[in-house]
């Protein structure tokens, strides 16, 4: 029920802050608003400070997140390449691996297909990349340090502080400049409902935020079906996200004013492809958007940094061709 609930909190929040919709997520990768951004930083800058003081309490002990190899060229080229074909996956679909469950919640359409490509992912991963992907973690002595603060010689405290000021200064910048009808609330305080998800998560979970294992428990349930033998433990994250499109449902049927506002078609098989690339890209890089991005920059993790600048680098940069 605890992952019910988090999920149900985390789809809700989605709703709220409007970034749900392919609208905002293609206008921002297209840089024509900044309400994506604002949300984002907004949520991860909250999620920080929430994780911060978690931890600072005893409450969750969480370590940052490693770095993802696929053996080319760096411990942490895994995180690179799947961050870019998450944003390919992202600019195709007008959706994330998270927002596409509040997609779903609140009946777009191309979420459907964006949902249909991941689920295959997850089944292509699961029984075939993956494997063939796996890297061993180096040994401690020669793993680059996987947090922000330990790469730069520098406290905790004073990195958290860095990046609330940087966080704020950017968003604040970002809200002079005009936002579309999606907007219900500031995106700033969308994104603030995001950090209060998070919350949930922590206090209820003891864990963070994330949905893109959900698609690879998929595939281990499509896989076990065969063999005939579905691990039962596999469904934490599953259950997580199908509470996000409870969540997102439910806001939206209660204050219709959270409905979607706008409509972007999207080409179904493009969806598809999109959708399908995002999760290549997420399970490659061990996170997505809310994993790698609200969570896993929330313990100042130089991988998530790598994925998710990787990801909205690169969505930017083929929106710039294609716009």
């Amino acid at each position: 029920m605890d992952h019910l609930i988090s999920g149900a909190a985390f789809g809700a929040a989605l709703t709220a802050s409007g970034v749900y919709q392919p609208s905002v997520i293609l206008s921002q990768l297209e840089f024509d608003n900044f309400h994506m951004l604002q949300a984002f930083l907004a949520g991860a800058a909250g999620s920080t400070a929430i994780v911060t003081a978690a931890q600072k309490l005893g409450y969750v002990q969480l370590k940052p997140r490693n770095f993802s190899s696929i053996g080319l060229f760096a411990p942490w080229d895994g995180n690179l390449i799947g961050g870019m074909l998450l944003g390919t996956g992202m600019f195709l679909a007008g959706a994330c691996p998270g927002t596409v469950l509040a997609q779903l919640g609140n009946g777009i359409r191309s979420g459907f297909y964006a949902f249909e490509g991941a689920a295959i992912a997850g089944i292509v991963w699961t029984g075939f990349l993956g494997p063939l992907l796996h890297r061993p973690q180096p040994s401690e002595g020669s793993a680059p340090k996987p947090a922000v603060y330990e790469a730069l010689g520098i406290s905790r405290g004073a990195a958290v502080l860095g990046f609330e000021l940087m966080c704020a200064a950017i968003v604040a910048a970002c809200s002079l400049s005009a936002v579309g009808p999606e907007a219900k609330l500031p995106p700033a305080v969308g994104g603030l409902c995001i950090a209060a998800a998070q919350l949930t998560s922590v206090i209820l979970r003891r864990n963070l935020m994330g949905t893109s294992t959900s698609l690879e428990e998929i595939g281990d349930w499509f896989w076990g079906f065969f063999k005939g033998k579905v691990s039962p433990q596999r469904y934490v994250n599953t259950v997580f996200c199908a509470g996000m499109v409870g969540g997102a449902w439910l806001l939206s049927k209660t204050y219709p004013a959270f409905a979607p506002a706008t409509n972007v078609t999207i080409d179904p098989l493009t969806a598809g492809i999109g959708g399908f690339l995002m999760i290549i890209g997420s399970r490659m890089a061990g996170g997505c958007t809310s994993g790698h991005g609200i969570s896993g920059i929330s313990l100042l993790s130089t991988s998530s940094f790598i994925t998710i600048g990787a990801a909205f680098a690169w969505g930017g940069v083929l929106g710039m061709l294609t716009g």
